[in-house]
């Protein structure tokens, strides 16, 4: 498999990311928007912060994962963000395969901490950031980041003690 920036020349494929949400409450769960179906020019949209790295995971040529990086310079920080398998995918280990790769990548940029927020009603995707070397964060933190946002995300730091994949 190989992970590789999503670029103009994948525009094509945002249809297809939009579509892995199968229902309103996944789209809510995934991403947090609240219009089901998301419509494809929303994914594009999303890659117009400098400050986002968008992310495709291929398989043979098809695209099988979509993730991004949020970078923020000012808390030198990455966070991982709207990861998601394709549907008939899931349970296969590919979440975890999209999550190392995009771990790497983060990593690479050199920033000190490395985070990511799931709903707290995604117990897949928990298990799946779990198994790939995440932590909880301290409760405070959680609590202190959790204030301004819509729901009480769980938070999770990634620990370099735990190996990734």
């Amino acid at each position: 498999m190989d992970l590789l920036p999503f670029s103009p020349a994948h525009a094509a494929h945002a249809a297809t990311v939009a579509g892995w949400a199968t229902s309103a409450t996944e789209l809510a769960l995934w991403c947090g928007a609240r219009e089901f179906p998301l419509r494809p020019r929303a994914v594009i949209d999303w890659h117009g912060d400098g400050d986002v790295r968008p992310h495709l995971l291929f398989d043979g040529g098809e695209p099988v994962g979509y993730g991004e990086l949020w970078l923020d310079a000012d808390e030198d920080e990455v966070e991982l963000a709207r990861i998601i398998v394709a549907p008939e995918l899931r349970g296969r280990s590919i979440g975890r395969t999209l999550v190392a790769g995009l771990l790497a990548r983060a990593l690479e940029t050199g920033h000190a901490d490395v985070f990511l927020r799931v709903h707290p009603d995604n117990g897949a995707a928990l298990r799946c950031y779990l198994g790939a070397g995440f932590v909880p964060v301290e409760a405070q933190l959680a609590d202190a980041w959790n204030a301004s946002q819509p729901v009480a995300y769980t938070w999770l730091r990634h620990s370099p003690a735990t190996p990734a994949g």
